[in-house]
């Protein structure tokens, strides 16, 4: 689950490329779902050479005839970043949600980047995103017991700007909602595996709960753990 997909001064996805590689092992086919921008013919070729150049084959969930049989088929899923609300939009409108959870649950490696990443977690209530267009619901797939907010930034104390910090959304969403909230900053991701969330990269996340200060973690620390509080066992 990748904060971001391209960061200052690099290509898309090269800053997680090797981490893609380990993730993915001997898999090689790839399903990408390109439903969070307007253009997805441009998108799904950009992503197409991308993972050609890593060794990986590449098909779009939308150029092909039955995207359900397509996750079947796939080795592994890619959800890629763009409009949040557009995104989860897409996947309700063509059922696809409960289709990538099974297919996550059996054990195939599922990769999502900004957008991809939000729809992740249990909504997408944390998104930064625009409602463009209006799903039938927030509930998305739930892969990950908490929300989980890309692009995140850290309240600049030298700001002039009045407006809303990150810091204060996600503090918004927690006086209505319980479900913890991981803000991950660009540059860095969250690896799943056997259960256990690491954080990864070196820019870091801050966790947020209700009614306890947030919390600054590390890479190499275990979201997985830390998102349950300090008295968890």
């Amino acid at each position: 689950m990748i904060s971001n997909s391209t960061v200052h001064g690099r290509g898309y996805l090269d800053h997680v490329e090797e981490q893609i590689k380990m993730f993915l092992g001997d898999a090689r086919k790839v399903l990408f779902f390109p439903f969070a921008l307007y253009d997805r013919d441009d998108y799904a070729a950009k992503a197409k050479l991308r993972f050609a150049a890593m060794g990986y084959a590449l098909e779009s969930a939308h150029a092909t005839g039955n995207p359900k049989k397509a996750i079947d088929r796939a080795d592994v899923l890619f959800v890629g970043g763009g409009n949040t609300f557009r995104l989860l939009k897409a996947l309700q409108d063509c059922e696809l949600l409960e289709p990538i959870r099974r297919k996550v649950k059996s054990g195939a490696p599922y990769i999502g980047s900004s957008a991809g990443s939000n729809v992740a977690g249990p909504t997408i209530k944390t998104t930064k995103d625009m409602p463009i267009v209006q799903p039938r619901s927030f509930d998305s797939l739930g892969l990950v017991p908490f929300q989980i907010s890309p692009h995140y930034l850290d309240p600049d104390p030298t700001s002039t700007h009045m407006g809303e910090t990150q810091e204060e959304r996600i503090l918004q969403f927690l006086e209505e909602n319980e479900t913890p909230v991981v803000g991950i900053r660009e540059g860095a991701w969250m690896l799943m595996e056997n259960g256990a969330i690491t954080l990864k990269g070196e820019t870091g996340a801050r966790i947020f709960r209700r009614g306890q200060a947030p919390v600054e973690v590390t890479s190499g620390s275990e979201i997985s753990k830390l998102v349950e509080g300090p008295d968890a066992n």
